[in-house]
């Protein structure tokens, strides 16, 4: 355990002087104060106001950019010390394979989410200076919501760097998973579904497989109970899950995705040709 969290601590002091943790922090950070600046908290949608109409566009922002910058930069850690021959001076360390993975595993994620909880909490401490009532509810379930976001894309990213055998070959394949989830979200999914006369329910399923459809799904379900935008599929979604049950739902799925990803990464990475 000691050995773990000495890996994550020094995988977290290596992100922090990289200059893409940097962009990150400031494109999170300023996605917020761009929000407040053009008076999102005044503005009402589908009967929000305040800070919880901030909330519920920054959830939609933050699907679009979380991902592809997890990924990107989660599929350089093994693949990159691979390439970097840091494997051969691991091995002459008192550090075990599993510290060493499941270390840069918690480094990383304690990196990923930080900015973007920041990001939220700090939005709330504005709102509370401004007077602005905070959503409490919302605030909770965004933040969990988040949290398991991207724990599933890290463990995807883990996964495909443990594989790939090099920086170029892992970031290409990042980038085509996310580009297939990307594309594969209710609108071309349910029209290559609609050619193949597949029932709604079978349609539906799949389109639950896609973690991105399922966060997107989830945020629009924090404010539409019922669902109403998604149309005909809701009916399928709340027989299936019901409004609360989806809700739980969304934050186990991803989460047993991410872990599940991570566990294969890790034994095909234990197995594998690591100098």
């Amino acid at each position: 355990m000691k050995q773990l969290w000495l890996t994550a601590k020094l995988d977290i002091v290596e992100s922090l002087r990289a200059r893409w943790f940097q962009i990150y922090t400031l494109i999170f950070g300023g996605i917020v104060a761009l929000l407040f600046l053009f008076g999102l908290t005044e503005s009402r949608v589908l009967g929000f106001i305040g800070l919880s109409r901030l909330l519920v566009t920054y959830i939609q922002l933050t699907m679009a950019i979380l991902p592809i910058f997890v990924l990107i930069t989660t599929v350089r850690s093994v693949a990159g010390d691979r390439e970097a021959g840091v494997f051969e001076y691991l091995l002459s360390l008192p550090v075990s394979l599993s510290a060493w993975f499941w270390g840069k595993i918690v480094g990383r994620y304690i990196v990923v989410f930080a900015p973007v909880f920041l990001a939220m909490l700090g939005a709330v401490g504005w709102a509370t200076v401004q007077g602005i009532e905070v959503p409490w509810n919302i605030f909770g379930y965004y933040t969990a919501l988040l949290a398991v976001m991207a724990m599933c894309f890290l463990g995807i990213g883990m996964l495909i760097s443990a594989i790939a055998r090099s920086t170029d070959m892992a970031q290409g394949a990042a980038f085509l998973v996310w580009l297939t989830f990307l594309l594969f979200l209710d609108l071309i999914l349910l029209g290559v579904m609609i050619q193949g006369k597949v029932s709604p329910e079978i349609a539906v399923t799949l389109a639950l497989a896609n973690p991105l459809q399922v966060f997107r799904t989830a945020a629009l379900a924090l404010f539409d109970p019922q669902l109403i935008v998604l149309g005909p599929s809701a009916y399928v979604i709340l027989d299936l899950f019901g409004a609360e049950g989806y809700k739980i739902f969304a934050l186990a799925y991803p989460a047993a995705l991410g872990l599940l990803s991570a566990t294969i990464g890790y034994f095909l990475f234990r197995r594998g040709d690591l100098p």
